[in-house]
């Protein structure tokens, strides 16, 4: 379906959604999920996002981080319109984006330290030694310094969760989307980890999208928005 047309202000936030709507499946087994969300997210910006299970938080988060196709509405993300853009451009924007989801998507023959590099290799202009620097200084932010070698399936779900983060930490990104970041953590670790993000939007002008069911973390917010049956 075509996308209506919206002008940005000068001052363009990170994320303009516009009237986005969404389905699954085909013919008689489609399903609406999402149903005409607008949305706006500034640079600095900490939104979260809560809802019960199963109203469209996850989908929207997937869709503004390029991994979906829009099917109908108008989705902008650091400048580029998601809309009508070639695969080449949603997958150079993904490059800016931190993303954080509860299967921690760690790739398992790799260790800690070697997958948060993977994140800091998006860097530019750093030498191998720089960006393996900057790997072991974010596995120490999030309190993994003593086990920076240990492959994935050595690690606790709660230290998992702590290499993904710091591996989306990592790249700088300009938006960080992140699904559910403190539900394998403890409450003191997770309320770090929620002033870690919120460190990084303030000093890097970095949007942060969070979807939680997490009540202890509320405070933090810049705003805290509520979705319900595909709408917020």
């Amino acid at each position: 379906m075509k996308s209506k047309s919206y002008n940005n202000s000068i001052n363009s936030p990170s994320v303009l959604i516009k009237d986005l709507s969404h389905w699954y499946g085909v013919q008689s087994i489609r399903r609406q999920v999402l149903y005409s969300v607008s949305l706006k997210i500034h640079p600095g910006e900490v939104v979260l996002l809560t809802g019960p299970s199963g109203c469209g938080k996850t989908t929207l988060l997937t869709l503004i981080g390029a991994l979906r196709q829009v099917e109908e509405g108008y989705i902008s993300v650091l400048g580029k319109e998601l809309n009508s853009a070639s695969r080449k451009t949603r997958q150079l924007l993904r490059k800016q984006i931190g993303m954080i989801f509860q299967g921690h998507n760690l790739l398992r023959c790799l260790s800690a330290e070697q997958n948060v590099q993977m994140g800091s290799d998006l860097l530019v202009g750093y030498s191998y030694r720089s960006r393996r620097d900057k790997a072991r200084e974010w596995l120490r932010i999030v309190g993994l310094e003593d086990h920076m070698q240990k492959l994935p399936h050595d690690l606790s779900g709660g230290q998992k969760q702590r290499v993904a983060i710091a591996r989306a930490l990592a790249a700088r990104p300009k938006l960080l989307l992140a699904d559910e970041p403190t539900a394998a953590l403890d409450s003191t670790t997770g309320r770090e980890i929620v002033s870690l993000l919120k460190k990084l939007a303030l000093e890097q002008s970095c949007s942060v999208l969070m979807v939680t069911h997490d009540p202890r973390i509320l405070d933090v917010a810049d705003r805290v928005l509520k979705m319900e049956d595909g709408k917020i």
